[in-house]
């Protein structure tokens, strides 16, 4: 792991429910909770199909002594939503205190926030450092719908005529080429948000011509362009053929089958559980950001922890060797 955590026994302190389908989580944290910055996440001890797992969201400013998350409730959830959504207030918890992998700099002279859905959540805590330190921003928010965007009202206060709704339902979108387009010279952006927004928000940069370090994103592991389906791989020298349930990852698929991988973050940042495709008969829905635009569209290697297949089987190695 990149870091030592520090895991934590905690309570449900507060459940409240803040967007449709989205709800906040607020827990009574044993011990000292260091002050932490916006962008940071904690890992919690959740239970899927009676075996323990983990499960990563993203820290959200909170009381002195507190952690709170807000956790989108997915229609195919692979099980951390829904174990998530059936806690109760006063109810154990265990969870690991803040960790940054999506850090806010302080140097930029304005500051573009992007956030598509539940992308909301580590930019709701940027939105609110950067205002109270009156920086330069905008926060452009994306969502399918109004009901849909948490935090809506406490940031149309805070930031008043720079925040920019785009309502999906109502037909408005996301226009990155025009924002990159407007923003000032040496604008930093940082944006949150499902896939496809991700590889549009990278090309549109790129054809700006800025530079790549001011664009700073995150995805969440669990979106791609195509809906989960059920597929299967044949390992190569294990003589094993391994079903992926829609609600599963390959990467849980295989270590649940007994087969040992290596792997760290579990959020397609690392790589380190790429497998190599040798044959397939369906499409690889991409959900990493590690593997390169050209690596993706080669489609020869594949993050275990987060892509799969948009159905059939694969042929994969795994580096195993009798």
């Amino acid at each position: 792991m990149r870091n030592r955590l520090d895991w934590r026994e905690a309570r449900v302190a507060e459940i409240r429910d803040i967007a449709e389908k989205v709800r906040l989580i607020s827990f009574e944290v044993d011990g000292k909770v260091p002050r932490f910055d916006p962008g940071s996440h904690v890992t919690v001890g959740v239970i899927i199909h009676g075996e323990p797992a983990i499960r990563t969201y993203t820290a959200l400013p909170a009381p002195a002594g507190q952690i709170a998350v807000a956790v989108k409730l997915h229609e195919q959830s692979r099980g951390g939503s829904r174990f998530m959504w059936q806690l109760q207030p006063g109810q154990a918890a265990r969870l690991t205190l803040p960790e940054n992998r999506f850090e806010l700099s302080w140097r930029a002279p304005h500051y573009l926030l992007v956030a598509g859905g539940i992308g909301i959540t580590p930019i709701y805590g940027m939105a609110q450092a950067l205002a109270a330190r009156r920086a330069s921003l905008r926060l452009v928010y994306g969502a399918r719908s109004r009901a849909q965007m948490a935090f809506v009202d406490e940031l149309a206060e805070l930031l008043g005529d720079r925040l920019a709704l785009c309502d999906n339902s109502a037909g408005a979108h996301v226009d990155l080429a025009a924002e990159f387009a407007a923003a000032p010279p040496e604008t930093e952006v940082y944006l949150c948000g499902p896939i496809g927004m991700l590889e549009a928000a990278k090309t549109a940069w790129q054809a700006s011509g800025r530079p790549l370090s001011r664009l700073r994103y995150e995805v969440f592991g669990d979106s791609g362009i195509h809906a989960e389906k059920r597929f299967s791989v044949d390992i190569v020298n294990r003589d094993l053929t391994i079903e992926v349930r829609p609600d599963e990852t390959l990467l849980d698929a295989l270590i649940g089958a007994g087969v040992e991988m290596i792997y760290d973050c579990q959020r397609g940042e690392c790589g380190l559980c790429a497998v190599k495709v040798l044959e397939r008969t369906g499409e690889i829905d991409h959900r990493d950001v590690f593997l390169s635009s050209a690596e993706k569209a080669e489609s020869d290697r594949m993050c275990a922890c987060v892509s799969r297949l948009t159905g059939d089987n694969a042929v994969i190695d795994i580096g195993y060797r009798r």
